[in-house]
């Protein structure tokens, strides 16, 4: 069974969120700060994260990063603000969406099944999703990046990026069409999150082959380059 985990020090939020995932069939654990909810990831493995900003003690924020660090847990933030600095902020941290509050319950859990749709592993009957270049294999099957035959921790929504891309070599995409076709929703904000996750993708790849490579597309966007 699918586990969820709510952070949020809101109770009724977390209840009414509880009631509605288990309507469909998540099994639902729920904790109402930052500390306990990093103990909880490390004894319990949940499935998907659902992580409020404003928490006592430990906010969001650093709870996603701390996650971040060792895992590639799927992470829906919520957030009271909807300032764009919190959805870029969010999005560069490496969540993989955001609600703004307040939102509507069924909204949330058709965000929880999209989100779990894009990240967890696919059936073993299922089309295996892969790329092969020069000393690289994408694999979004298994969600694994090789490089030079070692495999390499890369947070999902940057193995999306990088698949995406390289199923289009040579292709350029502008950071909006990045936006659209990767991260799968409606964003509203400052399109640099797709830089920072390009940065992020460069620090991994750099120097692996002569034969791609992530290139920037002056004024209009990115491409992967890859030769004949």
């Amino acid at each position: 069974m699918t586990k969820i985990l709510i952070v949020d020090d809101d109770k009724n939020i977390c209840e009414l969120l509880k009631l509605y995932l288990e309507k469909e069939g998540f099994l639902v654990s729920v904790c109402h700060d930052g500390a306990a909810a990093l103990e909880y990831r490390s004894a319990e493995e949940p499935d998907l994260m659902l992580l409020d900003i404003m928490l006592p003690g430990m906010d969001g924020w650093q709870v996603c990063r701390e996650v971040r660090k060792t895992s590639n847990l799927p992470i829906i933030m919520l957030t009271a603000k909807g300032e764009t600095f919190d959805k870029v902020l969010g999005l560069e941290l490496g969540a993989d969406d955001y609600i703004v509050k307040p939102f509507d319950n069924k909204e949330v859990v058709a965000r929880v099944k999209a989100v779990l749709r894009r990240t967890m592993h696919a059936a073993p009957d299922a089309e295996v999703k892969e790329v092969n270049f020069d000393q690289l294999r994408v694999n979004m099957t298994r969600y694994e990046l090789t490089v030079a035959g070692k495999k390499v921790d890369t947070p999902p929504k940057e193995l999306e990026l990088l698949f995406h891309l390289a199923s289009n070599p040579n292709r350029v995409f502008t950071r909006d069409q990045l936006l659209d076709e990767v991260w799968g929703f409606e964003y509203f904000g400052d399109s640099r999150t797709v830089d920072v996750h390009i940065k992020r993708l460069r620090e991994k790849l750099e120097g692996v082959s002569e034969q791609w490579g992530l290139k920037t597309v002056w004024g209009v966007g990115y491409k992967f380059e890859a030769k004949d």
